[in-house]
C-alpha cells in the first residue's frame, strides 16, 4: 500500500511557520515529502529544514487580506496547487479585560479569528478548483474550552475559530475539509516567558495528565494525520492535542483521604 503519510507533490501553507508551533508544523510536513510556504511579516534567521527539504518564505501579515491573496498566489506560482492551509499564525500578550482598549481588543480578534477567516477564503478559491480539493486546519487552543484570564479577547476569538470550522467545513464540502486543534500548553523557545525556568516548566508540565507540555512536533503530527487521506472522512471537527487537558483545581485542595 502507498505510504498515506507520503505528502511528496503536496504543497502546503503554514502561516507563521519560521518558529514555535509553527516550526514543528513545517518540519514534519517537510519531513513528509511536501513543499512548505511559510509567511510572517519577517522572514526567519533560517528557513525551516527537514528530510533534505527546505520551506520557502513569502513575507505576509496576515491581516492584510492583499497580502493574503499575494501569499496564496505565490504557492500557486511556485507549486502549481494548494492541497493543506495551516491557520498557526496568532497569539496575545497579556492584557487585563478590564483596562484593554477597544483598539488592542480588536487586533487581537483581527489576528486569531478573521486573518485565519480570510485565508481560508482565499485557499479555498484554489481548492474548489483541484480535482483533489484541499485541507483547512486551524490552530486553537484549550483557551478555546476553558477560562483565559488575562487573554480574555485571545480565547474568544479562538472559540470563533473553532465554532468557524464547523460552519465553513458544511459549507465547502465535500471537497474541502475544515478542522480545528485545540492545542494545549506547549514548550517552545520562548516558554521561559510564560512559565518561567527549567524548574517551573517542568512544575507545569507535572500538572497536566500525560506528564509533559507538548512540543511542536505534537502539533505538527496531528496536522499531517488531519491533511493525509487517514483523515479523508474527518471534517468539521476539533481534535484535542493537549496532553489529557487540565487537572481540576479542586483535586489538589481537597482533604479527603484518597
Amino acid at each position: 500500500m502507498d505510504n498515506p503519510l507520503d505528502f511528496s507533490g503536496k504543497a502546503v501553507i503554514v502561516t507563521g511557520g519560521g518558529k514555535g508551533v509553527g516550526k514543528g508544523i513545517t518540519e514534519r510536513f517537510l519531513e513528509a515529502g511536501a513543499s512548505v510556504l511559510i509567511c510572517g511579516r519577517g522572514e526567519p534567521d533560517a528557513l525551516p529544514s527537514a528530510g533534505g527539504n527546505t520551506a520557502q518564505f513569502v513575507a505576509c501579515d496576515v491581516r492584510d487580506y492583499e497580502q493574503i491573496e499575494a501569499c496564496v498566489a505565490a504557492a500557486v506560482e511556485r507549486f502549481g496547487r494548494l492541497d493543506v492551509l495551516v491557520n498557526n499564525a496568532g497569539g496575545a500578550p497579556y492584557a487585563e479585560a478590564a483596562t484593554a482598549s477597544p483598539r488592542f481588543s480588536e487586533s487581537i480578534i483581527r489576528l486569531n479569528l478573521i486573518a485565519p477567516l480570510n485565508f481560508s477564503q482565499v485557499a479555498n478559491r484554489v481548492m474548489q478548483e483541484q480535482p483533489e480539493g484541499g485541507c483547512i486546519i486551524n490552530i486553537a487552543s484549550v483557551s478555546t474550552i476553558r477560562p483565559s484570564p488575562g487573554t480574555a479577547a485571545y480565547g474568544a476569538a479562538k472559540a470563533g475559530l473553532v465554532n468557524l470550522g464547523t460552519s465553513l467545513a458544511v459549507e465547502w464540502a465535500p471537497r474541502v475539509r475544515v478542522n480545528a486543534l485545540v492545542v494545549g500548553l506547549t514548550e517552545t523557545e520562548q516558554s521561559h516567558l510564560h512559565y518561567g525556568d527549567e524548574a517551573g516548566i517542568a512544575a507545569v508540565g507535572a500538572t497536566i495528565p500525560l506528564g509533559r507540555m507538548a512540543v511542536p512536533r505534537d502539533v505538527g503530527n496531528a496536522c499531517l494525520f488531519l491533511a493525509s487521506p487517514l483523515a479523508s472522512y474527518v471534517s468539521g471537527t476539533n481534535f484535542a492535542v493537549h496532553g489529557g487537558g487540565e487537572k481540576p483545581a479542586f483535586l489538589a485542595a481537597a482533604n479527603v483521604d484518597q
